[in-house]
């Protein structure tokens, strides 16, 4: 196990190159399969990729604020209190990867964005703790237990199902080509028995594997002591009233506490107020709701307008790469998607329609998960994901008798699985912890061959046991 991992490690510090790199790289690899699948001269896919690369701006935005939001509340002093007790409990460099793994997994399961702020600073904790532990194995946990987040309370996906906002009168749910006319509950997604044992099962496994594949001595890369010592902000006490207002808590108290009564009201109570009905229970929970909770509990726990101003401003730079990469990343969906030429079909439909083709209604949920892990190499984005392969795999699996919301979290499920091969998502945890991408995804490949396990073998359960039957 260990001499495989190394391997693997040595490959990727090799030939693995910057995130925007490979970014660059997979464009220009889209641009040429795309015009030969859709039958497209080169100015008609490069119209296609300038045009779309402005398609995702509402949703980048949204990813921005889980990036940066979860950042400041992880970095909030109660939250890092915490993360610092928890750390302790870690004696060896076996225990501290492991005990990584499961923190980021719990917390991404949670928050993505929470989660892989608090798994990279919770990595720096042990690092400081444990001396001899490896450095990006430890961040590379961290990342593994990212895994989870698209079957988790953040996923895009199975919130996106659960929005009222995406459900159109007469067109259906937006990126489901008609297949799903009302709103999905995450109920059906997120909470299902299966989804949660799939999900526990990954992480134990994956938990074990990385405890068993801890470096030797010779091949252990120690962290540099200057890159875990964290930058903290010191306040002088305010003078002026100018400065007692901006470090007041009252403000920020008066405004959390009203953003708390909100939530409430959203997921406990009905409400009629002028004709209109507030309070969804958990069905409100989407990434609006997510980043609106994240905000108002971060604005409390700093306790001043003017220290979460400064928390947010520091946490803006882990969201940088979100920012550059996420219109390239647009310009791919968009040629993925182009089939406006000779021969009528799209990319991603030729990708998707072949696994829908040798599907059946039992082995469907199957193909559907991994041909998500092939278009996600691609298209790394859950929401960019969904509106790749929602339109055709949603309507197929139902022609097949497949539940919507299994389809959907097939599709989630091979979203978040080849992520432990793409660098985008690492962005945030490796800016924290000074690392490159190469560093860490020779160990992130053990996460991507567990969560292929779990997942290949999840799904076909699911549709051999007729889970997934409408």
């Amino acid at each position: 196990m260990k001499a495989f991992t190394q391997a693997c490690v040595r490959f990727m510090r090799r030939f693995l190159p910057d995130a925007f790199i490979f970014v660059i790289i997979l464009t220009i690899v889209v641009f040429l399969a795309a015009m030969k699948a859709a039958g497209a001269s080169p100015l008609q896919m490069a119209m296609a990729w300038s045009s779309g690369m402005w398609g995702l701006l509402a949703f980048a935005m949204q990813m921005a604020l889980v990036c940066v939001l979860g950042t400041a509340l992880a970095k909030a002093p109660i939250v890092r209190g915490l993360i610092e007790w928890i750390a302790s409990f870690a004696k060896t460099p076996a225990q501290g990867v492991m005990l990584t793994l499961v923190v980021s997994a719990v917390t991404c399961f949670i928050n993505w964005g929470f989660g892989l702020i608090v798994g990279a600073l919770f990595g720096r904790a042990v690092a400081r703790r444990i001396k001899n532990v490896d450095y990006p194995m430890l961040i590379a946990a961290a990342y593994t237990g990212f895994a989870v987040w698209h079957g988790g309370l953040s996923g895009s996906i199975p919130l996106s199902l659960n929005a009222a906002s995406n459900l159109h009168p007469e067109k259906g749910m937006a990126n489901t080509g008609g297949a799903v006319t009302q709103l999905i509950g995450t109920g059906e997604t997120i909470l299902t028995s299966w989804n949660i044992i799939m999900l526990i099962v990954f992480v134990v496994l994956a938990t074990l594997v990385f405890g068993m594949s801890h470096p030797e001595a010779k091949d252990t890369l120690v962290a540099n002591p200057k890159r875990l010592q964290d930058a903290v902000r010191r306040y002088q006490k305010p003078v002026t009233p100018a400065e007692k207002i901006e470090d007041s808590s009252f403000f920020a108290l008066i405004i959390g506490m009203a953003g708390f009564v909100a939530l409430f009201v959203l997921f406990f109570l009905k409400i009629k107020v002028n004709g209109v009905t507030w309070g969804r229970g958990m069905n409100a929970l989407d990434l609006n709701t997510v980043n609106f909770l994240f905000l108002m509990l971060g604005l409390f726990l700093y306790g001043s307008p003017v220290r979460y101003a400064h928390a947010i401003a520091d946490a803006a730079a882990n969201a940088s790469g979100i920012i550059l990469q996420f219109p390239f990343y647009a310009g791919i969906q968009a040629m993925m998607l182009f089939a406006g030429g000779d021969t009528g079909v799209s990319l991603a439909a030729v990708i998707s329609l072949f696994f829908a083709e040798i599907s059946t209604a039992a082995t469907f949920p199957l193909w559907t998960f991994l041909s998500a892990g092939v278009v996600n190499f691609f298209v790394p984005s859950g929401g960019a994901q969904w509106a790749v392969q929602g339109p055709i795999m949603m309507p197929a699996g139902l022609e097949l008798g497949v539940k919507p919301s299994v389809t959907a979290m097939a599709i989630a499920w091979g979203d978040q699985w080849t992520n432990m091969v793409q660098p985008f998502w690492a962005l945030p945890a490796l800016g924290i912890a000074g690392l490159g991408a190469r560093d860490i995804m020779g160990y992130c490949v053990l996460g991507l061959l567990v969560m292929a396990v779990v997942g290949c073998v999840g799904f076909w359960m699911v549709g051999a046991l007729g889970l997934a039957a409408v």
